[in-house]
């Protein structure tokens, strides 16, 4: 689907009736719920799920009721954090709380993000690895496809926090290779609830990046097998690997701080600080949360935000874009907080750079940094690809990593090429040159000034500007090809109709502040855009918005559009090329997604069928062919009892086998999206320079 064209909604939290929608429930709660019910219950649980999911939902005295028949009717009553918790739904019938009306109830809210817990030894609300460990390392996931170590293997000297950290990543494991091994048709609300019920305890036990993987596991899996339309299999791969490598490795016993993860932290004291208003960006979350955050920075280039979110879903991430910002009696809203500034005395700062709103704080408005002044002009300066680089540095491997280290906004000066797709196209605005003519070359003669070009004997040399007569011509440096993409899809934000807009208008100069995205071949997701300076040939934004537009909330008109006889000619956009798309490994990536997708079975019913990986060896894709090629061989592969009656081998090593070959995948794609945001291509302008328009 082309959001350029057409919208597709995010994914929200379900709902029914006219305003109200199920609230966020605990992981633990679920699981419970599930683990309550007999066998023969268990049976009817994903279809009773689906048809309770869809029952009008009404808000009553006593909280939020569900009526799924005569005599069974689900109250559920959230606290004041708005999550559902053991106590909070309840039945009416008689089997409560062991009854399938209640579990399906549960099931098909949204899950909720499990509150922190602190560890052994470290302090409340920080997690920190146990440091010594007596247990080996972890298996080579190249070299082949060993199986993980169990809880039972665990050598008796590891006692206390690291016993109890490798039996839950033990468990964690177990239930997330069980759900490759059925993909996606087979894993139901059963396998979810075992994965909830893992990650519960893996959260209890210290180990919240493994917990977190497993509540984003369980989020793709519902999406997928409700064919929700914002679903993208591409996100539950690599949700899915992230879980397995990480308590594959846990369960062996590696000391990696990495693999153990943080909760949220407490805010601490920053002192003094003057921030400066960037722009605002809406959240609509998947699990049924929305508001605004408002970015800044200070004059030392450090980004800091405000965050208003709160249940409510897009109707929430509308409402907040003016929402009062509370930070002491400054009395702004978020609008005019992303258009000035705030002197604050006593500030509180999360480690990830949000501000608090204590009782001690106090900010004082102060006007607002332009774009082109301050730390704004010197992240305008640095070329965009040495910036992209450096955003996608972290492990290709670990999706939260890589998402915080590209979550640093960056800024460039672009030139719209035009639509394609999905996407904009578009190229990094860089300083002029002058193109010193040798003296071998010929000066452009009349004809061609002139636009006749039938005497080509005194043609300019490529790069010279048509229109010059003696002196050299200028020409323009751009950089690569890049693709504007939309950071949101949800209708009701402003983002699809803004680059739609940008897109109608080839030659315009934008100046964008975005965010580099790390799945995609040089692609922006842009936030915010203002006006290039020194040029007629850009955005003519109202006073107002002192100088930049929030592309999320501030909708792009006509009329903030340069005249059409005052566009520049876009730079020829070349035959754009996608190197992840075009090369070999899209048979890589097809069987790794046909192993989540379709399950074990498919994967083994792919190699009966003949597909070949020699392309994948003639491309020198020598190791991509050994891990796909181990990765069949294990799906396929069957063992047989003492009486030679064939049986269902453990998944173990076919979850390793799955592993290797993803994450191979997912190192190689990060290479070539690297890559990608290297180049230097210069084209001609073919008119006057730029100062001149």
């Amino acid at each position: 689907m082309n959001p350029l064209t057409s919208t597709t909604p995010e994914a929200v939290a379900p709902t029914a009736g006219s305003a109200v929608s199920l609230p966020p429930v605990a992981p633990g709660v679920v699981a419970a719920a599930v683990e309550g019910l007999t066998s023969r219950l268990r049976k009817k649980l994903d279809a009773a799920i689906e048809q309770y999911a869809a029952l009008p939902v009404e808000a009553g005295d006593e909280g939020i009721r569900i009526t799924c028949g005569e005599d069974a009717i689900v109250t559920l009553s959230p606290g004041p954090s708005g999550v559902i918790a053991d106590d909070q739904a309840r039945c009416s019938c008689l089997l409560q709380p062991r009854c399938l009306h209640r579990a399906a109830v549960l099931s098909a809210c949204p899950i909720a993000d499990g509150l922190p817990h602190p560890t052994a030894g470290g302090e409340a609300g920080v997690t920190a690895p146990d440091g010594s460990s007596p247990i080996g390392p972890a298996p080579d996931l190249v070299g082949g496809t060993p199986a993980p170590t169990t809880a039972a293997e665990v050598p008796t000297t590891a006692t206390g926090p690291a016993a109890a950290r490798v039996a839950a990543a033990s468990g964690l494991w177990a239930a997330a290779a069980a759900v490759l091994s059925a993909g996606v048709p087979a894993a139901g609300a059963v396998p979810q609830s075992e994965l909830l019920r893992a990650a519960h305890t893996a959260r209890l036990a210290g180990l919240p990046g493994a917990a977190a993987a497993a509540l984003r596991v369980v989020r793709g899996l519902r999406a997928a097998r409700a064919h929700h339309p914002g679903h993208r299999l591409a996100d539950l791969v690599c949700d899915l690997r992230e879980l397995l490598l990480i308590t594959g490795r846990l369960a062996g016993g590696d000391p990696d701080p990495a693999l153990v993860g943080t909760v949220r932290r407490d805010y601490q004291p920053g002192g003094s600080l003057k921030v400066h208003g960037v722009f605002r960006e809406p959240v609509i979350s998947s699990t049924g949360y929305g508001g605004v955050v408002t970015h800044m920075v200070t004059e030392n280039g450090r980004w800091y935000s405000v965050a208003d979110v709160k249940p409510g879903g897009s109707a929430r991430a509308r409402g907040a874009a003016t929402a009062p910002v509370s930070i002491g009696p400054a009395m702004l809203n978020h609008s005019e907080l992303a258009r000035t500034g705030l002197l604050i005395a006593g500030a509180t700062v999360s480690p990830d750079g949000r501000l608090g709103a204590g009782r001690d704080v106090r900010a004082t408005p102060v006007a607002g940094m332009p774009w082109t002044e301050g730390p704004m002009a010197a992240l305008f300066a640095r070329p965009l690809a040495e910036a992209a680089v450096t955003r996608l540095s972290g492990h290709a491997w670990s999706a939260p990593d890589t998402e915080e280290k590209a979550r640093e906004p960056v800024g460039c000066d672009l030139v719209i090429v035009g639509a394609a797709g999905d996407h904009v196209l578009a190229r990094e605005l860089l300083p002029s040159e002058r193109y010193e003519r040798p003296d071998d070359q010929p000066r452009v003669s009349e004809k061609t000034a002139t636009g006749d070009h039938s005497d080509t004997r005194d043609a300019a040399p490529a790069g010279a500007l048509a229109g010059s007569r003696d002196l050299p011509g200028e020409v323009r440096v751009y950089g690569p090809l890049i693709r504007l993409v939309p950071a949101s899809h949800h209708s009701e934000l402003a983002h699809i109709d803004n680059l739609r807009r940008l897109a109608s208008r080839p030659g315009l100069l934008v100046r964008v502040v975005g965010r580099v995205a790390p799945d995609r071949v040089a692609t922006l997701l842009p936030l915010a855009v203002g006006p290039v300076p020194g040029t007629e040939t850009t955005l003519r934004l109202p006073s107002e918005w002192q100088g930049h537009a929030d592309l999320g909330y501030d909708r792009l008109q006509g009329a903030h559009l340069p005249p059409q006889d005052a566009r520049m000619p876009p730079p020829p956009a070349d035959d754009e090329v996608d190197p992840v798309a075009s090369a070999p490994l899209w048979r890589v990536r097809r069987l790794i997604e046909l192993a989540v997708s379709g399950g074990r079975r498919a994967v083994a019913e792919s190699a009966r069928n003949g597909d070949s990986h020699a392309p994948l060896r003639s491309a020198g894709f020598q190791a991509a062919a050994d891990l796909v090629t181990g990765l069949t061989a294990e799906a396929d592969r069957r063992g047989r009892d003492v009486f030679g009656r064939l049986t269902d081998p453990g998944p173990d090593r076919y979850a390793w086998a799955w592993v290797a070959a993803a994450t191979h995948l997912a190192t190689a794609e990060r290479a070539m999206i690297q890559a990608s945001w290297q180049g230097d291509h210069r084209f001609p302008l073919a008119g006057r320079g730029l100062a001149s328009f």
